[in-house]
């Protein structure tokens, strides 16, 4: 059998899965500090969550292929109450924001075309990639004080083969939210180039020391893409309910191809769209749990970094990661490693495009008890090194 050569990935189990695997199947105690999905962190959800999705409508077969209006007013709804005002005809529901990106690049990219990503990132962005044609090139956020985007390293990365800037608002894992500074040299860029911006703001309601303006206000000389979606506003990875929303010159042509491509999929169903005005209204209760638990977390992190000068935590602004620059004393593959056997599983930076060592990341998601556990055999692990050398305040 010949396969095609886009789904040639190594699939084998890397050597880091591996041992945390062993290491859970044979009962031995990991403080789990990567937990990202919201349904397994210990978040009350309603009793009812579930009811709307008995919704009698959904019996109904009506195929939209924008999604069924009273969805998509729901999330005109949801950016009215940030202040700004949407048609839901701007809207295009999708089954998740992975779908939302694919029906982008193919909207916007010839096979062969490139997006420029900023790093770090999600890792995920390279598969969708190279599942539509696509080229994925780094453009890097930079770290002075806080992230930053690097408009002349854009310009540099720019080719005619171009056709948008994807970034994450706030990023993930780092937390930067585009400050307006940022968003006025990125609609300088696209305007001079003729691209598009791509906008993920899943993350968007998560401030930490900040609240992000979402993108969908617009910047009105340039084509602007927002998408996000139930995951991470209502706290509902499994429901599978995501939008593109299309802001800016062109977003007629760009929906009208749009529609022709959801047309094509018909991939939402019925029960979640009808569900999904009940989920958006009742996103407060999921988010207020959300927020407490990262803001705790994060106190528990810095309270305990306090006395670990060798470790810092960047500033982070919004989402619910946390980046640690550690000794780049040693891959961060074998730091990683060395923690687990300490009973502490982390994220190794370059999971998310950073440099090979010096970097690793945290979820601020996990029960308080798991993460202060964890941050302690962290802490722990590099206060004292079992090669000798001792650093922090463990003297």
């Amino acid at each position: 059998m010949r396969f095609s050569c886009r789904t040639g990935w190594n699939t084998e189990e890397s050597e880091l899965a591996r041992a945390h695997r062993l290491r859970i199947a044979a009962g031995l105690p990991v403080a789990d500090l990567t937990a990202s999905n919201p349904t397994r962190c210990g978040f009350a959800y309603g009793a009812k969550l579930l009811a709307p999705l008995a919704d009698p409508a959904a019996l109904d077969y009506d195929p939209q292929a924008k999604g069924i209006l009273r969805a998509r007013q729901a999330v005109c709804g949801y950016y009215a109450g940030r202040g700004v005002m949407l048609d839901p005809g701007q809207i295009v529901l999708t089954t998740s924001t992975s779908e939302a990106y694919s029906y982008l690049f193919r909207l916007l990219c010839d096979p062969g075309s490139e997006i420029l990503a900023l790093q770090p990132g999600y890792p995920l962005f390279d598969f969708l990639a190279v599942l539509d044609d696509v080229r994925l090139k780094a453009a890097s956020l930079v770290y002075d004080h806080g992230w930053q985007i690097d408009p002349e390293g854009l310009r540099r990365a720019i080719t005619p083969e171009t056709r948008a800037i994807m970034l994450v608002h706030p990023n993930n894992p780092t937390g930067h939210f585009t400050k307006p500074w940022e968003a006025s040299e990125l609609a300088n860029l696209c305007h001079e180039f003729g691209l598009s911006l791509i906008v993920d703001e899943v993350f968007l309601d998560y401030g930490i020391t900040e609240i992000g303006e979402s993108f969908v206000a617009g910047l009105d000389a340039v084509p602007v893409f927002v998408v996000s979606g139930l995951s991470k506003i209502a706290g509902l990875p499994q429901m599978k309910a995501a939008w593109i929303v299309a802001t800016g010159p062109g977003k007629t042509q760009a929906l009208d191809r749009l529609e022709v491509i959801a047309d094509t999929f018909l991939s939402m169903n019925a029960p979640v769209q009808c569900a999904l005005p009940a989920w958006l209204s009742g996103r407060e209760a999921i988010q207020a749990q959300i927020r407490a638990r990262v803001a705790s977390n994060l106190a528990e992190l810095d309270r305990q970094l306090a006395c670990l000068p060798a470790v810092q935590r960047l500033k982070v602004e919004g989402g619910w990661y946390a980046v640690l620059r550690i000794p780049a004393l040693a891959p961060d593959a074998q730091t990683v490693m060395a923690l687990l056997e300490h009973g502490v599983w982390v994220h190794p930076g370059y999971f998310f495009g950073m440099p090979e060592a010096g970097w690793l990341v945290v979820s601020l998601l996990g029960p308080e008890t798991e993460f202060s556990a964890g941050v302690t055999r962290f802490v722990d692990y590099f206060g004292y090194r079992p090669d000798g050398n001792i650093t922090g305040c463990f003297l």
